[in-house]
């Protein structure tokens, strides 16, 4: 059965609230997916595709980064990922009678959940200037109208480039050299958005800005702390590793503002225990901490270790920190000026429970933490993540098993396209490797990340925009800025799969070209062609999809990027191409700090090292020269490029064949190797930061549904938190709503306060949602992005990275009149 997309909106006026969940997954997760699976793919379809999801010889679910393990299950795949791969996989379609039908005002005033439910693209379609409807145009005249933007733009840094985490490798490197063959560093990411806080602290702490485990590591852990993360709604295949973990003696504390059910009980569907015995309690201890006082937990954890090294002994790894790390005496100076009061405030939790977890961490033999967003969406983002990283260092919790640092990335390859180049700041190793590779010079200015491509558009400095993948305007902050920036761009260009809000908010002119997903068979050169990702513990993977594609001509995300610089390159220079490299200077912003490195500058090997193609003789324009029909056809050289641009990547073919995994080469992990400015891991010093919440205001953090992965909205629910019907909701502490003098169940506006550069307040609303009494914090709320995006404001970043600050938005809440 494969039902009819809706007729109408999502209705918010039928919200029901119940009861949390205590517990996660069990048999109606395995319903729920079925059910989502049937309606969009049908009985046999479902079968097909959902026994292939993560397998070796199958295709790379599209949803979350988790690892898999080397012997896998029949059913690799969790509730979510079912979701995203009926959602790709679906039976429904979008042509051209879909977009004569419906104007984009019509689109635009639909909500995200209407737009993703229509189904899969199928037809490259223009929207001309002044045009109220897309219309079709063929794969040629579509392209050349990319071409044709590019090659006329007069700076090459008036374009900007997005990638969201769904593209693979492959196609990430070819995009990221057709925008450094134009002579822009403009590669804004998904990344900017989630984790480069991540990055950012550990490239400066550790060398290396991604994780140091495996998931081996995860099951031998003694102790895992997971802090600012869901892995029952956004991660659920990291609560089989879990259960593993306890099943073998570990002990897990769970950190966050918000009882989450996947951290409380797992019912594993896959084990009679699951299904018949309750499951496994996964948290030994839920410590419910004010949102943004993360920082504090970390040093008090620091405090606790340091002292009892200082009364009892034999609780530091001194043999370690003397080997490998520097900073040790300043650190310890400053946990012994922080006060214990200082850092009750910070957490809202007592000295007692905060010793209770030092003394945990004390007591273990190897401690992995692991987190997400809830650590890495503030102000403060990069000093909590360096307080992580001393804590750890403690007690030489980096480079043995069982122990390390776990960021876990959210999207399926977004670690992989920043470690084959999608990176707006680039170090110079990676570039004169791929200058040598392809005989031309790339631009050395550093580009625009996310935050700095949407303040150039609001400042008229983009005439061109191309998003490979991704849902930029739903996923960016600041709706209004990101909107009515889209409206000043000439030409907005997006390679998609789905329908979604940023096809409506358009430049000048726009384009939707349809590409394959991770489902699809991708036929070309008369072989079906497999592509790679890097899952978030950095072990690259094949992916092959096998259902027939949607459309007969669809192309590949690697076919688009390999036509375009057939045609862009093929002729010379663009027009706006620097003849010696290097695009003019721009909004990069060097006082950022280290970068999210996916190559390791100290395993980087000399030029001699690396094979350097004949000079193309004759050919004075400085663009890259390849066989890029060749590519398309082959994507097998594609990776012999890559293998000779990035360290790690070597014999990258025989090491995929039979979906064999590889590790990527990491420091840390692998030998205690640390590339920081004097070659240790760096103990650090950071002032105690934490939000402080004006009276009669409180602190609003932007999260997910179970229904939804990213921006995209798979239903109306959210079971686990007892929501069901709708989304727009905010989520109160009971006592907050008592003396706000507001009531449950009342319809309010959002409005968030920011004071300015300039010194003004600034205010944004989000209208109607429905107060929800809740289990948070005292002063702290929650509520559903993209509907609360609009909140988060332009210029609220986390300092060092950049990332825009979604956990920590001061609002009040304003009761709507009644009607």
């Amino acid at each position: 059965m494969v039902t009819k997309p809706p007729a109408s909106d999502i209705d918010e006026t039928r919200i029901g609230v119940s009861a949390p969940k205590k517990k996660a997954v069990g048999v109606p997760a395995v319903l729920h997916a079925l059910q989502i699976a049937n309606e969009q793919m049908g009985l046999v379809r479902s079968a097909q595709t959902l026994l292939r999801i993560n397998q070796k010889d199958g295709f790379d679910c599209p949803g979350c980064a988790w690892p898999e393990e080397d012997r896998r299950h029949v059913a690799e795949f969790c509730e979510n990922g079912a979701k995203a791969v009926a959602e790709e996989a679906t039976l429904r379609r979008i042509g051209p009678e879909f977009f004569a039908a419906h104007s984009v005002d019509d689109l635009r005033g639909h909500d995200d959940w209407w737009l993703g439910q229509q189904g899969r693209l199928t037809h490259p379609m223009l929207l001309d200037e002044g045009a109220t409807h897309y219309r079709p145009v063929s794969w040629d005249d579509a392209l050349d109208v990319v071409a044709d933007a590019l090659r006329e733009l007069d700076d090459p840094d008036a374009a900007v480039f997005y990638t969201s985490g769904r593209t693979s490798n492959e196609a990430a490197f070819l995009y990221q050299l057709l925008v450094r063959g134009l002579g822009t560093n403009n590669l804004p990411d998904c990344s900017n958005m989630c984790h480069e806080s991540s990055g950012s602290a550990l490239t400066e702490t550790i060398g290396i800005g991604k994780g140091t485990v495996s998931i081996d590591d995860i099951h031998e852990a003694d102790l895992l702390i997971v802090a600012g993360q869901n892995p029952g709604t956004n991660h659920p295949r990291m609560l089989s590793a879990l259960e593993k973990a306890k099943q073998r003696g570990a002990r897990i504390i769970a950190v966050n503002p918000l009882p989450e059910a996947g951290l409380l009980r797992f019912e594993n569907p896959q084990t009679p225990r699951g299904v018949l015995l309750g499951g496994t309690a996964i948290a030994d201890s839920f410590l419910q901490i004010r949102s943004g006082g993360d920082q504090g937990l970390f040093q008090a954890i620091g405090k606790h270790l340091l002292e009892a090294q200082e009364r009892d002994g034999g609780v530091l790894d001194l043999d370690f920190i003397a080997a490998h790390t520097s900073g040790i005496d300043a650190y310890r100076r400053a946990m012994t000026a922080v006060p214990w009061s200082e850092l009750e405030r910070a957490t809202g939790i007592d000295e007692a429970g905060l010793r209770e977890v030092g003394e945990a961490v004390r007591t273990s033999r190897a401690t992995i933490v692991c987190w997400a967003m809830g650590l890495t969406q503030h102000k403060h983002s990069v000093p909590t993540l360096r307080e992580v990283v001393n804590a750890l260092l403690l007690q030489g919790n980096i480079g043995r098993p069982g122990a390390g640092v776990c960021p876990v990335r959210g999207h399926s390859n977004v670690q992989g396209d920043r470690t084959v180049g999608i990176y707006e700041k680039p170090g110079d190793d990676f570039l004169d490797a791929l200058d040598r590779e392809f005989s031309f010079r790339s631009p050395r200015e550093h580009g625009f990340d996310t935050v700095a491509a949407i303040r150039a558009m609001r400042d008229d400095r983009v005439r061109f925009f191309l998003g490979m993948g991704g849902n930029f305007v739903s996923a960016t902050p600041d709706t209004a800025v990101v909107e009515a920036g889209m409206a000043r761009v000439d030409l907005t260009v997006h390679v998609s799969t789905k329908l979604n809000r940023s096809h409506t908010v358009t430049g000048r002119r726009a384009l939707i070209l349809p590409t394959l997903g991770r489902t699809d068979r991708d036929r070309r050169g008369g072989t079906d062609q497999r592509v790679t990702v890097e899952d978030s513990m950095g072990a690259v993977h094949a992916s092959r999809g096998r259902l027939a594609p949607p459309a007969d001509d669809l192309l590949s995300e690697v076919a688009i990027i390999a036509r375009l610089c057939e045609r862009v390159f093929s002729g010379g220079a663009p027009a706006g191409r620097p003849g010696a490299g290097g695009g003019v200077s721009h909004a990069g912003d060097p006082e950022r700090g280290l970068p999210e490195r996916g190559i390791i500058e100290d395993e980087t090997p000399d030029a001699a090292g690396i094979d350097t193609p004949a000079d193309p003789g004759g050919v004075e324009a400085n663009v890259p020269h390849a066989d890029w029909a060749a590519l398309e056809r082959d994507y097998a050289l594609i990776r012999g490029h890559i293998a000779r641009v990035i360290p790690g990547f070597e014999e990258y073919e025989a090491r995929i064949q039979k979906g064999r995994t590889f590790f990527l080469p990491n420091g840390p992990r692998d030998a205690r190797r640390f590339a920081t400015e004097d070659g240790s891991a760096r103990f650090t010093v950071n002032p105690l930061e934490y939000p402080v919440i004006p009276p009669g205001r409180l602190l609003l953090q932007t999260l997910r549904s179970h229904d939804q992965y990213n921006t995209t909205i798979y239903g109306k629910d959210d079971r686990y938190r007892g929501i069901s019907g709708g989304r727009r909701v905010v989520l109160v502490n009971a006592d907050d709503i008592r003396d706000l003098g507001l009531r449950a169940d009342q319809i309010v506006d959002l409005v968030s306060e920011w004071r300015g550069a300039d010194g003004a307040m600034q205010e944004r609303r989000a209208e109607s949602f429905r107060v929800v009494a809740y289990d948070t914090p005292r002063g702290n709320a929650a509520a559903y992005y993209p509907e609360t995006n609009v909140l988060v404001p332009l210029d609220s970043v986390a300092d060092v990275s950049g990332t825009p600050t979604s956990k920590a938005v001061i609002v009040r809440l304003e009761a709507r009149a009644s009607v």
